[in-house]
């Protein structure tokens, strides 16, 4: 941690004058019970006191910055040693000239001159008074710094899931405009459909995935916005079983998860297959959870591939990212299986 900076020291002074206030207030008030005499005990606070203060502010503002942050304990040590004997120093004389020639009344006996016996109790008693306030003052920096990182590792996830959030548009659309081309070449008057149906898609992608969350019925609208895409692309080689259950109302996902396993089915199971083929998709609500499934056929001459092994696979590394940084690990399950030419993908997520 870095204690240097000056931002550690930005306690606002209202701060400072209640806290020297009120251990102010309370010494004067303890001393005075102690010598039964309150005005001895506000005047000598009100010698000590400046001196309390002095000692405090060298030690968290110029000492530990300076030396103990920079490894210098020794030299530390001795500043410190030094600074309170010059402090003991200048109180025993203020004290003797202005309020009481004997200086150490609570003493075991009457001081009218610097002893040993008096310096050292003086010493450990601004000792005393120098470790409570850095204690205090550490404690602070220590809780500010930990806020500092728990905002900074939010912020980085935060800005990471935007990054992977924002890889998943121009995934998709490379695909898309593809098969866009290939109908474009063809001349094929399906191109004008594909196009519209595009944009739906960007326009929501682009205005409608900005939040953490996104209600589960615009992403399952999103979803059938790409199986028409894909409709309208493979004719009738293509048939696509949808089917949802429970109450889809009032849930929420991280938006477009699912549109990346859709994506992937057809990629792995359209694109690379000849003939017929069929896609089975599955939204089923339990309490809080979507179980959704979703299988495609083996691509027919990669069968010993796993659909996720390939080296174009940034879409569901991206997917399995985001899982991991937006859920808690008992808020979802994903699996991969393989029932002979089949491939299944199941996501468990917690939709509320």
């Amino acid at each position: 941690m870095n204690f240097n900076s000056s931002r550690f020291y930005s306690i606002p002074l209202r701060y400072h004058i209640f806290f020297w206030l009120t251990y102010f207030l309370f010494n004067t008030f303890r001393w005075g019970i102690y010598f039964n005499d309150y005005l001895y005990s506000f005047k000598t606070n009100l010698l000590g006191f400046p001196i309390h203060m002095t000692l405090c502010y060298l030690n968290i503002l110029i000492f530990m910055p300076y030396l103990v942050y920079r490894k210098k304990y020794l030299l530390y040590i001795l500043a410190v040693l030094s600074s309170i004997f010059v402090m003991v120093i200048l109180k025993f004389n203020l004290t003797y000239l202005l309020i009481n020639h004997d200086v150490w009344p609570e003493g075991p006996n009457r001081i009218d001159k610097l002893t040993l016996t008096y310096t050292i109790d003086m010493m450990i008693g601004e000792l005393y008074v120098i470790t409570f306030v850095t204690a205090i003052k550490i404690t602070l920096d220590f809780m500010k710094e930990q806020k500092r990182v728990t905002d900074l590792e939010k912020s980085q996830l935060e800005t990471e899931l935007l990054f992977l959030k924002s890889q998943i548009s121009p995934h998709f659309l490379f695909n898309t405009l593809n098969n866009i081309y290939s109908l474009s070449v063809e001349k094929s008057n399906k191109t004008p459909k594909i196009v519209i149906k595009l944009s739906e898609l960007m326009r929501y992608m682009l205005y409608e995935t900005k939040n953490k969350r996104q209600s589960l019925e615009n992403e399952i609208l999103c979803i059938q916005n790409y199986l028409d895409l894909e409709r309208i692309r493979n004719d009738d080689r293509l048939e696509i079983n949808m089917a949802i259950s429970g109450d889809i109302h009032d849930k929420e996902i991280a938006p477009i998860i699912l549109l990346t396993f859709i994506e992937n089915a057809f990629k792995h199971g359209v694109n690379k297959n000849t003939g017929k083929v069929v896609i089975d998709i599955n939204f089923k609500i339990k309490g809080d959870f979507l179980h959704f499934s979703i299988s495609n056929p083996q691509p027919e001459f990669t069968l010993h591939e796993d659909n996720f092994n390939s080296s174009s696979g940034i879409g569901i590394e991206n997917v399995k990212k985001r899982l991991a940084l937006g859920y808690n690990k008992n808020e979802y399950s994903l699996s991969f299986k393989k029932k002979k030419n089949i491939f299944v993908v199941k996501l468990i997520i917690k939709v509320t």
